[in-house]
């Protein structure tokens, strides 16, 4: 999942999943224009598994993470005091022309991050792109490609829906939960590899999801979060387990 190499950053001049565009309009008097994404709603499943009472989440590489990562680390730009304080110290030896490329060939740039820093945990989730089918199919879908269990969608439960991306996409995610057992388990999971999805499914132990949760050194989705609160405020006396809260 983390062999990341050869990363090229093209421009985007057509694609399947977003459509980039500028609003322009008036608001109490005042014109105004905004920069927008056209994309696709989604849908999203909380999991719990009663056999071995833990939440099933997918672990991913997502570029777009990744390269906000990768901006994130780049060296700043030198303030005038410091390019001073650069100029008053002496200079460094100069590195044969030879030498320097075959250290570019070597590896990457040195500012790159590691590929972990464009992995997350998160919801199974996928998108809204069959006309034919309802959320619910739809989440059921997902579940089974993503984690590897087949559910009924009767035993989907809408858990809410909510805007994403409120400032740029403004699309809609249906949140479901699921209980599942091992019964119910007929795959390992993974996503659809001719697809392009490399998927790990990861098991969260009920009494350790409020820690996971709020841990910042693990990289999440609000979705998580979000979740498990939901879980310990309406499922977890069901089970009296506490969510370490």
């Amino acid at each position: 999942m983390e062999q990341i190499n050869n990363i090229q950053v093209v421009p985007c001049t057509s694609s399947n999943y977003l459509k980039p565009f500028r609003v322009h309009y008036n608001q109490n008097g005042t014109k105004k224009s905004w920069d927008c994404m056209q994309t696709h709603d989604s849908v999203s499943v909380l999991i719990f598994n009663t056999t071995s009472h833990c939440f099933i989440l997918v672990k991913q590489f997502r570029p777009a993470v990744y390269m906000t990562e990768w901006e994130r680390s780049k060296p700043k730009p030198l303030q005038p005091a410091e390019e001073e304080s650069a100029e008053a110290a002496p200079a460094e030896p100069k590195v044969p022309e030879d030498d320097k490329a075959g250290e570019a060939s070597e590896g990457t740039s040195s500012h790159q991050p590691p590929a972990s820093a464009g992995v997350t945990y998160e919801l199974c989730a996928g998108l809204v792109d069959k006309p034919n089918l309802s959320l619910e199919e739809i989440a059921r879908q997902e579940v089974l490609e993503e984690c590897g269990y087949d559910v009924s969608v009767t035993k989907l439960r809408k858990i809410t829906s909510y805007r994403s991306g409120v400032g740029v996409t403004g699309s809609k995610q249906t949140m479901f939960y699921a209980e599942v057992s091992e019964e119910n388990r007929v795959g390992e999971g993974g996503g659809k590899p001719q697809e392009g999805e490399l998927i790990e499914v990861v098991k969260v132990p009920l009494h350790e999801a409020m820690t996971f949760a709020f841990d910042e050194s693990i990289p999440k989705t609000m979705g998580v979060i979000f979740s498990f609160i939901w879980f310990h405020s309406n499922m977890s006396p069901k089970y009296k387990i506490s969510t370490n809260v």
